[in-house]
């Protein structure tokens, strides 16, 4: 499987099918793996490039500090070395930090960018949200990793159907490397771009969960200062919309997709007289 030489890690990807392409970012404590519901509606129209972010799944996991910003620069790196032309960027969680991060720093390099159940930033400003993160963090360093992969299987897919999904998700989740997983979590607190959204020049589609962690009205709030840009709310869904809900989302995604395509009008071209 192929492997790529990004600023001094070796970072693991897999690259399907042909036409536009589509690089999917993962989540923290993710792989190229939680996309495979995706696969099967994008490969048949596209150029689907999954990569592994330092630190997790196949990829090389260093010591020291990880950063949203060194995750961007490596998915830059990674697009100029495989001369990827103006790929969609499609990221969860904190592969859509990563996608903001790249995109207000290299606004000429995606064609689009779909987020899923993301945000700008992820900086507390209230007692509340000092206290929450003060939390995670101290549960994080705390419990066993496999603790931490049942109590988010059991959040994130509960309902009994849900039961071969937890499954997969906890035995995923107890791959991870400890110390690069707790590295990755702290690069996250603290990190924003709400300054430079205005930096942002290619259509984005913001998808969210109706019970996600982010409430829909802080999403509502961020797309409104983004330009070309429009939310869209799966119902019955939590985190892992691609997973739980992912005939919907995999539809969103395809009609955002083909809208924002090197085939698709411009609006100067829609406004021209026949």
């Amino acid at each position: 499987m192929p492997h790529a030489m990004i600023n001094g890690c070796s970072l693991f990807y897999t690259d399907q099918g042909d036409g536009e392409v589509v690089l999917l970012i993962h989540g923290l404590g993710s792989s190229t793996r939680d996309w495979e519901y995706q696969l099967p509606s994008l490969l048949p129209q596209y150029r689907v490039i999954c990569l592994d972010m330092r630190g997790h799944g196949q990829s090389d996991k260093p010591k020291g500090g990880y950063s949203i910003k060194g995750f961007a620069d490596d998915c830059i790196a990674f697009i100029e070395q495989l001369n990827l032309e103006k790929p969609h960027i499609v990221g969860i969680s904190m592969g859509g930090m990563i996608a903001f991060q790249l995109a207000t720093q290299r606004p000429e390099l995606p064609a689009s960018l779909t987020i899923v159940n993301s945000a700008p930033e992820v900086i507390p400003r209230k007692p509340a949200e000092y206290l929450m993160v003060a939390k995670r963090l101290f549960f994080a360093h705390v419990l066993p990793l496999s603790v931490t992969a049942r109590g988010l299987a059991k959040l994130l897919f509960p309902k009994p159907e849900h039961a071969s999904i937890r499954e997969t998700f906890e035995s995923r989740w107890n791959e991870n490397d400890r110390s690069a997983y707790l590295a990755s979590l702290r690069a996250i607190i603290g990190w924003g771009v709400s300054d430079r959204l205005d930096r942002i020049n290619c259509p984005v589609l913001v998808i969210s969960g109706d019970q996600d962690y982010t409430p829909v009205e802080s999403k509502r709030e961020y797309v409104s200062r983004l330009g070309d840009a429009r939310l869209e709310v799966i119902e019955d869904s939590r985190h892992g919309t691609p997973i739980d809900q992912a005939d919907n989302f995999n539809a969103l995604l395809l009609d955002f997709l083909r809208q924002s395509g090197s085939a698709a009008p411009t609006q100067n071209a829609m406004n021209q007289p026949l």
